[in-house]
């Protein structure tokens, strides 16, 4: 068993060992300032000086005291506002009463018909007036360094805030040194209360005009606490905004303070339900941030932010900001009949916006993708599809807006992990951008089909209002019976199809771009195979093809190769080489393709490799719409044929008139090597 403790012994212990030598030391050194301060020895037997001087001090504080207590503080009204106006580059007037009273633990001011002037570019308005204005500090708060209010009193405040197309704000108090996106940080405020305010908000870049209420009322009903309600418009069309939040009662800066946001305007609506982390620091704040609307490109008119167009969209997801950097994580929703999830991160890196998105999709309709690229989407039961916006059109028209491209510099990573079943036969689709100074780049952008891949690089340069691009893409792989439809049941043509398209040119859209581009376009076959029928068809053996046709024949004979090669300028593409070699005809063509009318004028002569009866010696064209060519055979050379065969007849003999319908099939095989490498 443990020995109990002996309390007394250790007492004396420490009595001994620690107590009486401090105690011994503590006299000591009492005893030398007693014999060596001169203070000391001042305040026990003051001289006449001594006395003297503290009277003088006594009667400067009595009288500091009574003269604070008479003052006439309405005298520094002037001196003030003329100190604020030189300090801050505008006009500031004290117009009403000021009170001042200093002899309390919480010292207070009260200041009546405050006036803040606008800057120079903006002084038809004030920026701020208010009539009644009554604030407290906390005295032993700013004996510390600090500034905590318990009571903030704001009456019919009136504030008006403009911000110039060049980006001039006109609240800003210090435009040489600006904030480079902090929130406004204000001093801890245990009671707020705001009585029959107004705001006023005119932001000429993107044309906002919006007039709010605002008040801010303590009590436990539903008027209380803090309500902003605002009315406008938004490039012409109709602008609501609500905020709420809590009573500014017993407001704690260790204690967020929850608040609820709705922005609705040009066909898109933001709600937000988030909190202040730390009240009043307005730059720092976490919300659950839905977003809704018809584009996500009208965003750019509420955030700033430049986005793509888009099919209807509905997204939300976590929400928040510390100081300049905004994250939007782990949202999800749908944009069109895709779904979309991802991060966006929002930042100011010097003078300009920064955004960094990463986004995917677990299934991607085809026809949203589209949809970025300018075209336009339609709503139908069956789905939504799109269109290039044009009547008989293919290629998208829809603008490109450089200079909102020139507002920012950012990131995109984009991956769909499956693309619902389409006619392309898209199976997954790869996406990187970057945006720089005005110029965005795109690389990769990767489609990859059933069989087959598509991967291309583009390069906008947005710098001046007409941009200018580059683009490089490849095909490889590619079925042709994708392209080319089957005809009862069976293919029309097999084959794999490699291709390649390098443009340049200026152009605000897809179909500009192609109208003006220049460049190369290439689409090659090595090898494949091709319906009978069609091949004879190719160089016109009527006999032989149609009755290949009619008797519902199958069967195939191998394409050698085909080669087609254009060389493309001012929007229209010129046939360099175009050949399809098979192993009863060879096809060659001429011709060109208009990309910016959207229309094509081939001519296709078809040369026969065995002996052919009934042959038409004409050839095949191609022409009209690219969205619906047309095929026919040039009748003037049908024409011409049939001519030589009735002035055959009659001047021989009636059975010689089939001699022009007769081919001995002398074409030889293509140098199918030399072909294919010389494609670009």
């Amino acid at each position: 068993m443990a020995k109990p403790l002996d309390w007394k012994s250790h007492w004396s212990a420490v009595r001994e060992r620690a107590l009486i030598p401090a105690g011994a030391r503590l006299r000591d050194g009492y005893a030398w300032i007693q014999d060596h301060d001169p203070v000391y020895r001042a305040l026990r037997h003051p001289g006449r000086t001594e006395i003297w001087t503290a009277s003088v001090a006594l009667l400067l504080v009595v009288a500091t005291v009574v003269f604070l207590l008479l003052f006439e503080w309405n005298w520094l009204r002037g001196p003030v506002g003329r100190w604020a106006s030189t300090t801050y580059d505008r006009e500031i007037e004290l117009n009403g009463d000021l009170d001042v009273n200093l002899f309390s633990w919480t010292p207070s001011a009260r200041v009546r018909d405050l006036r803040i002037g606008g800057p120079d570019w903006a002084r038809a308005q004030d920026t701020v007036r208010v009539d009644d204005l009554l604030v407290a500090v906390r005295l032993r708060r700013l004996f510390v360094g600090q500034i905590e209010m318990p009571l903030l009193s704001i009456t019919r405040p009136h504030v008006v805030l403009i911000a110039d197309r060049d980006g001039r704000t006109s609240w800003t108090l210090h435009p040489d040194r600006p904030d480079y996106g902090q929130g406004m940080k204000l001093p801890p405020i245990q009671r707020l209360i705001i009585t029959d305010g107004t705001l006023s908000l005119d932001e000429r870049r993107r044309n906002v005009k919006l007039e709010a209420t605002v008040t801010a009322r303590e009590g436990s009903d539903e008027q209380a606490g803090f309500h902003l309600q605002g009315d406008g418009t938004l490039n012409g069309t109709p602008l609501t905004l609500t905020v709420r939040g809590g009573p500014f009662i017993n407001i704690r800066r260790d204690r967020p303070y929850d608040f609820t946001a709705e922005l609705t305007g040009v066909n898109s609506r933001l709600k937000a339900d988030g909190a202040i982390t730390r009240p009043f620091d307005l730059g720092r704040f976490n919300a659950t941030l839905s977003l809704e609307g018809q584009d996500m490109a009208d965003l750019y008119l509420l955030t700033g932010i430049t986005l793509p167009n888009t099919p209807r969209y509905r997204v939300s997801g976590a929400l928040s900001r510390d100081d300049a950097l905004f994250r939007f994580r782990d949202f999800s929703g749908r944009v069109g009949s895709s779904d979309l999830s991802g991060d966006i991160r929002v930042d100011k890196v010097g003078d300009r916006r920064r955004v960094e998105a990463t986004l995917q999709s677990q299934s991607l309709d085809i026809a949203d993708l589209m949809t970025v690229l300018g075209a336009q989407p339609q709503v139908s039961a069956a789905g939504t599809t799109v269109t290039s916006g044009f009547r008989g059109r293919l290629l998208p028209d829809a603008a490109l807006q450089t200079s909102r491209l020139r507002t920012m510099d950012g990131t995109l990573s984009y991956r769909a992990a499956s693309v619902k079943r389409n006619d392309l036969e898209i199976r997954r689709v790869r996406l990187d951008a970057g945006l720089d100074g005005g110029v965005l780049t795109l690389d990769p952008v990767a489609f990859t089909f059933s069989r087959g891949e598509l991967n291309g690089t583009a390069r906008i340069d947005a710098r001046k209002d007409v941009p200018y691009s580059h683009v490089d893409f490849r095909l490889s792989g590619y079925p042709l019976e994708l392209i080319i439809p089957t005809r009862n049941g069976a293919p029309t043509v097999t084959g794999r199809a490699l291709g390649r398209a390098r443009l340049e040119g200026p152009g605000a859209s897809v179909h500009d771009l192609a109208a003006n581009a220049r460049g190369t376009i290439s689409l090659v076959v090595p090898q494949g195979q091709i319906r009978k029928a069609f091949a004879e068809l190719l160089g016109i053996n009527v006999g032989r093809g149609l009755g290949l046709l009619l008797s519902g024949d199958r069967s195939t004979t191998d394409i050698r190769c085909a080669v087609a090669d254009f060389d493309v300028s001012g929007g229209t593409a010129t046939a360099r080489t175009f050949v399809i070699d098979t192993d009863v005809v060879l096809a060659k063509g001429t011709g060109t393709i208009n990309l910016g009318t959207e229309t094509m004028n081939l001519r296709i002569d078809g040369e026969t490799k065995q002996p052919r009866l009934l042959r038409v010696w004409a050839p095949i064209t191609v022409r009209g719409a690219l969205v619906a060519p047309k095929l026919g055979v040039d009748g003037a050379a049908v024409a011409g044929q049939v001519g030589l065969a009735g002035v055959i007849a009659a001047l021989v003999n009636p059975l010689t008139a089939i001699l022009p319908f007769i081919d001995p099939g002398l074409a030889g095989d293509a140098n199918c090597g030399a072909l294919i490498a010389g494609a670009r």
